[in-house]
């Protein structure tokens, strides 16, 4: 009998904004440096589903590519999966990770309910995930905003 192992992902959600673009530099270090798969995932709200818009998720993930391509140059050759969902953010994410060995997410910079991480994301993350979450943020961004 073969045993095939699974092979190891670290997973990262992106929509653009500066800290999730921070998370996907940090999520492509950690993949290069575990040896494992990275998974990008984008997360589309439930009322922007197919069914509402056939060819929305293509073209999220064409720009999902494109943001890939602006950070992680293909001379790493690392290997990538991107996604587009649908759903809750955080839940979404957090089932996205199931059999993942680290989850990077990034926080908002303002919350609506005083969330000192930022954004509703990060605390259902932090809650449902089964592995390692770390949450980054843009420095670049924020030195800039206290100027």
């Amino acid at each position: 009998m073969w045993v095939v192992p699974e092979q190891r992902s670290v997973v990262v959600g992106v929509d653009g904004s500066p800290n999730s673009m921070a998370a996907l530099r940090r999520a492509a270090r950690e993949a290069s440096e575990r040896h494992a798969r990275l998974d990008v995932v984008r997360v589309m709200e439930a009322g922007e589903g197919p069914a509402r818009r056939p060819f929305q998720a293509v073209k999220e993930w064409l720009r999902l590519r494109r943001l890939v391509a602006r950070v992680i140059p293909r001379s790493r050759h690392m290997t990538t999966r991107l996604r587009v969902l649908h759903g809750e953010p955080g839940v979404v994410l957090a089932e996205a990770a199931g059999r993942a060995e680290l989850l990077v997410v990034g926080a908002r910079s303002h919350s609506e309910h005083g969330n000192p991480l930022g954004g509703d994301t990060v605390p259902v993350v932090r809650e449902r995930a089964r592995c390692e979450v770390v949450i980054c943020a843009d420095q670049r961004a924020a030195a800039g905003d206290s100027l």
